[in-house]
């Protein structure tokens, strides 16, 4: 068994007193960590010490904090192996994509220490000759990230090395289901020399978060998560004019036309729904298909669903692992029975995974349905789970406007070998991002955010930058004029 105490001020604390909750295997069935509940005071206390901190570490130049991020991003790639173990225990998510998270995240560090000694501001031309206006970025103080249990490292990273880079300094709240590679990731943090207090670490449910949320010291927020916490952040920042950035969830439209390459996109499809179990914001879990290819589509992913292997996430063989934690998969269990009862035709799946090394584990059989129709509760709301959808359509028409009928707008897809169609589509789409003749790609250069329901703001590129900078605006006279105090200059 593995004890965590929370990580403030550069240190481990308080492993062994408060209250305690353990972290289950989902393979396995078993707590394999026990972990501290945060509690307000001490979040107070993480706040403090990012407080004074930050102080220092925007006094620090950008091209030290460039430094020491490059040098963070080395030591994750040292390390990659094990906290891709830590990982993959913690929420089941198989080893293959859970090492190549880390190397990613390193990735990520690499991309924003480019930025920390870059974040210019403008010269401004006046009317007035005699007046020099320029505007500088600077970072927003101590910012609060809230990550969630499906990808830790990567969705923190997401957010921190761009939050650094711009001058502030972080207190993090992993997700309770999850939490264990995050705070791994602070022994690294120690190794690569990063300051005291530059990140702090508090673990817990919805009291820590809320303790974050309502804290005066911290002056944004940064989150990652459900649409209904979403809001609830949202409303309680929004009491205290706090800024928020909000990366929720999805239902994304994978759209197939009939000239697209059926190969592709069946493995596109396959992709979009079943790799990480389904459980990502991104997953092509409606996937829209032309009628004129939709029983071959449905056939061959039918087949190919069959055939994949479940099993051990530490296994290289493996290539779906658990659900994350056991009220995730009863969640997803009561969405298959529904869409059962609401008549959508059950092509593939629909239990848990059994058999030899699956018995006691969260397992789910990879889960397709077609004869789906856009107004069943299957097509519109987010299963987070390994469950696809299918969905005919005649016309590109009628095809984007089944992928907008949704509340949700993170991503889309769209496979087609004409060129003029995507470039018709992709102003139509409403999502933040279009994959075209590909899915689930990531790239530290591109901006990442959602529309609608699945949350705004940007994670990754220059944009995630700015997400933590705010901007100063400086007007100097250097007329030497005595000006009339009751008329203003313009």
């Amino acid at each position: 068994m593995r004890n965590y105490g929370l990580y403030i001020g550069g240190e481990f604390v308080r492993a062994d007193t408060g209250p305690t909750f353990g972290s289950l295997n989902p393979y396995t069935g078993e707590i394999w960590a026990n972990l501290r509940e945060a509690t307000t005071e001490e979040v107070n206390m993480a706040v403090d010490a990012a407080s004074v901190a930050q102080k220092k570490w925007w006094a620090t130049n950008g091209a030290a904090r460039a430094e020491i991020l490059n040098h963070i991003a080395t030591v994750i790639t040292e390390n990659a192996a094990e906290m891709a173990i830590f990982e993959s225990t913690d929420n089941g998510k198989i080893i293959r994509e859970t090492r190549s998270q880390m190397l990613f995240a390193a990735r990520l560090f690499r991309f924003y220490a480019g930025y920390a000694d870059k974040l210019y501001g403008m010269t401004i031309p006046m009317d007035q000759t005699t007046m020099l206006d320029y505007t500088v970025r600077e970072p927003y103080g101590v910012v609060g990230l809230i990550t969630a249990w499906n990808s830790p490292i990567t969705l923190l990273c997401n957010k921190l090395p761009a939050a650094l880079a711009a001058g502030n300094c972080v207190v993090v709240k992993p997700s309770e289901h999850a939490s264990v590679s995050t705070l791994e990731l602070c022994n690294l943090f120690q190794k690569a020399g990063l300051p005291e207090g530059v990140v702090n670490v508090v673990t817990g449910g919805g009291n820590a978060g809320s303790a974050m949320v309502e804290h005066p010291g911290i002056s944004k927020i940064s989150f990652t998560g459900s649409a209904g916490v979403g809001r609830k952040i949202a409303a309680k920042a929004g009491e205290n004019l706090k800024p928020v950035s909000l990366e929720l969830g999805g239902k994304s439209p994978n759209i197939i036309f009939d000239d697209a390459n059926l190969e592709a996109a069946t493995a596109g499809a396959l992709a979009g729904i079943f790799a990480a179990t389904g459980q990502t914001c991104v997953a092509g879990s409606r996937l829209l298909v032309q009628r004129g290819v939709y029983d071959e589509i449905v056939s061959r992913l039918a087949q190919r669903a069959g055939q994949i292997r479940l099993g051990n996430p530490l296994d290289e063989a493996s290539e779906m692992g658990t659900a994350a934690n056991r009220p995730q998969f009863d969640r997803i269990m009561e969405s298959i029975e529904g869409a059962k009862n609401d008549g959508a035709r059950l092509v593939a799946g629909g239990t848990p995974g059994s058999g030899k090394g699956l018995d006691g584990g969260l397992f789910i059989q990879p889960t397709i349905f077609s004869d789906v129709t856009n107004e069943m509760h299957v097509a519109q709301n987010e299963i987070f789970g390994p469950v696809l959808s299918i969905l005919p359509f005649d016309t590109e028409e009628e095809a984007l406007q089944i992928a907008n009928d949704i509340p949700y707008g993170l991503a889309s897809g769209l496979w087609t070998s004409d060129i003029s169609r995507a470039m018709r589509a992709i102003p139509q789409l409403k999502t933040g991002v279009v994959w075209v003749n590909t899915y689930r790609v990531v790239a530290a250069q591109a901006p990442f955010g959602g529309m609608k329901e699945s949350g705004y703001g940007r994670e990754r590129g220059e944009q995630g930058l700015l997400e933590f900078s705010t901007i100063k605006n400086v007007m100097i006279d250097y007329s030497g004029e005595i000006k009339d105090p009751f008329s203003i200059k313009n």
